[in-house]
């Protein structure tokens, strides 16, 4: 909805788009509260926010503020062709092809990759400040800064809402593909929610990349590989939470519940993602995501083989995730203390000191090592620094099972 109202107003006029969703949204509260859901909700809202931009444009036709001038959008001045030019920008087909020029909008070479994928997770996803600021780990006053600085730069500079060139395209591909896997895994784990798993916001986020998967512009190797890797999550989504809401670890997961045909998917996007010159993260991902889903139960999975991609991941994208990660399977391949011995190094990095599953990790490693109060203290730690209810009930129960 952001993208269509954005390409009505132009992307230096952001927050007027962002506006008339947040009214439409307000209304849609008011009005189903005392008449009921309407049978086509999205259908609803789309004529809403279409008729409040119709308004807009009236109001604004004139103003120094709005450009109407331009091919697409100069029949929106003229009362003739106003409603019949609404109702075309608004067309199903047009409306998927604006979410992917919106996308490479907010991915302008201009603006910083932080700046960048902050924006599309506000205007294309729907987060709030408070849920952007637990994505990246930073304040909420960071974050609004960031929106302030980049909105003003598209009101400046008059960016213009198109597919970038050839040349543009891979650097600005890579920050859409990180926006779209921060969401895929704000969905997948969920930091501020009392359920782990937002299947709105998977969905979502397969959606954009298979958006992309869809224009023949787009359609590169590490945009297959990202479709793989999320279709390999996604398909034990069931089996990561009991009927009750509590984690399920993949050492317990019920591995029958596991949606073998998005496997299957996966499996065919990673064939499709076999082309080009270079092996990025999202191969990597996605080849360790495959082990886990091939594998007949949590004995017999290739930790070996995982070990081995978490080497090579972490030499071309280090992060703090990537190299928890290893630290499993290190634990699984040569056990507690060795675990214990890289953990122990990469705690000297204070930032990861910041994060739930550095503590929580350390937690586990010292159970198995039988060191009780400090795996106690590391759990403790750890439920302080999550935000999220079932990862906090996890750690609880994992303190009260070192007491018994």
């Amino acid at each position: 909805m952001v993208s269509v109202l954005t390409k009505i107003f132009g992307p230096e006029n952001l927050e007027t788009a962002e506006d008339v969703v947040q009214q439409t949204f307000m209304d849609a509260i008011q009005l189903w509260k005392f008449k009921g859901v309407p049978e086509n909700p999205s259908a609803w809202l789309f004529k809403v926010a279409k008729n409040k931009a119709i308004d807009v444009v009236r109001k604004n036709k004139y103003s120094r503020n709005y450009d109407f001038n331009d091919s697409e959008r100069i029949l929106l001045t003229s009362e003739y062709t106003l409603t019949s030019t609404m109702d075309k920008l608004w067309n199903e087909d047009l409306v998927q092809d604006d979410m992917l020029r919106m996308m490479f909008a907010c991915c302008h070479a201009e603006i910083s990759t932080e700046n960048q994928i902050t924006l599309i997770l506000k205007t294309l996803c729907g987060f709030s400040t408070a849920e952007i600021a637990k994505t990246f780990l930073t304040s909420e006053d960071t974050v609004s800064k960031r929106l302030y600085r980049t909105k003003e730069f598209f009101r400046e500079q008059k960016i213009k809402f198109v597919i970038p060139s050839n040349e543009e395209l891979h650097n600005r591909t890579e920050a859409v593909l990180n926006s779209i896997y921060l969401l895929f895994n704000e969905g997948y784990s969920s930091t501020h929610s009392n359920e782990l798993i937002r299947k709105d916001l998977i969905d979502e986020a397969m959606l954009l990349c298979k958006l992309l998967l869809e224009n023949k512009s787009t359609q590169l190797p590490e945009c297959y590989a990202l479709m793989a890797l999320m279709c390999f999550h996604a398909a034990r989504s069931d089996s990561r939470i009991s009927a009750t809401g509590e984690i399920i670890l993949l050492p317990m997961q019920d591995r029958s519940t596991w949606n073998f045909e998005l496997i299957a998917s996966g499996n065919e996007y990673m064939n499709q993602a076999a082309f080009g010159d270079a092996i990025t993260s999202y191969h990597l991902e996605a080849a360790i995501a495959y082990e886990h889903c091939i594998a007949p139960n949590f004995a017999k999975t290739n930790w070996l083989r995982i070990l081995d991609l978490y080497h090579w991941l972490c030499k071309i994208a280090p992060s703090p995730v990537a190299e928890l990660n290893k630290v499993v399977a290190l634990l699984q391949v040569e056990g507690a203390l060795a675990a214990k011995q890289h953990l122990t190094m990469l705690g000297e990095d204070k930032k990861l000191h910041n994060f739930y599953l550095y503590h929580s990790l350390l937690g586990e490693i010292n159970a198995q090592l039988l060191n009780t109060v400090e795996a106690k203290q590391n759990f403790e730690t750890a439920m302080k620094l999550s935000q999220s209810v079932p990862e906090r009930k996890m750690l609880q129960d994992k303190i009260h099972a070192l007491l018994n």
